[in-house]
């Protein structure tokens, strides 16, 4: 099994995980994961920069937050309860292998947009080729990824459905404390989920 198909199946089981601590009847629900999916390509397209009456420079970073964010709903679409997670890699990866580009990766984003809109569906093609106009690959996906997710187990325990979680300490967001906590990190440890976990609560007020 290639080490990209072994991240997906990391990353789709972390997802099914993420989606049980905030409903244990996730699947039966009908959450609209499509609708979350262009949500968030209008947000990113506003990092992006799409004016063209002003002067804007693209928010390369905070693109590749939003596409990881993408991703979470992606993988949710595709999981149904009856494939196995291998499979279901497998499908992605070939899928991801494929990238479909237009002209500009703002075209390439309102792709991935149209086909959340008309077909309900996760084109895990052209999210390969907003990937590739970004310069971000599978291992900076499966980095972003890993560290998110994390951090959505990490509020979920520790208040933010009441209301109690505490997002800036020491005068940084959490988003902040993740990013320093992922780059002191190994991401080819097995144990890097638990790792960035351990990371943010060494960190957070106690």
């Amino acid at each position: 099994m290639s080490a990209n198909i072994t991240k997906l199946a990391v990353m789709l089981e972390m997802q099914n995980a993420m989606n049980t601590k905030v409903h244990e009847q996730w699947f039966n629900q009908g959450f609209e994961w499509y609708r979350a999916i262009w949500v968030e390509c209008a947000e990113m397209l506003d990092h992006y920069g799409w004016k063209w009456w002003k002067k804007q420079t693209p928010d390369t970073e905070q693109v590749i937050l939003e596409l990881v964010d993408i991703f979470h709903f992606g993988l949710s679409l595709r999981i149904d309860g009856k494939t196995s997670y291998q499979q279901l890699a497998e499908q992605l990866d070939s899928e991801l292998s494929q990238p479909q580009t237009a002209a500009d990766f703002k075209q390439t984003l309102e792709t991935l947009a149209a086909s959340a809109v008309a077909n309900k569906q996760f084109n895990a093609q052209a999210f390969a080729g907003c990937m590739q106009q970004i310069g971000m690959d599978i291992d900076d996906l499966y980095r972003g990824y890993v560290g998110k997710n994390t951090l959505n187990f990490f509020r979920q325990d520790h208040g933010y459905k009441d209301g109690t979680y505490i997002k800036v300490w020491n005068n940084q967001e959490d988003n902040e404390h993740l990013v320093e906590v992922v780059k002191s990190l190994d991401t080819e440890h097995p144990d890097f989920a638990k790792n960035v976990y351990a990371g943010l609560q060494a960190r957070y007020p106690s």
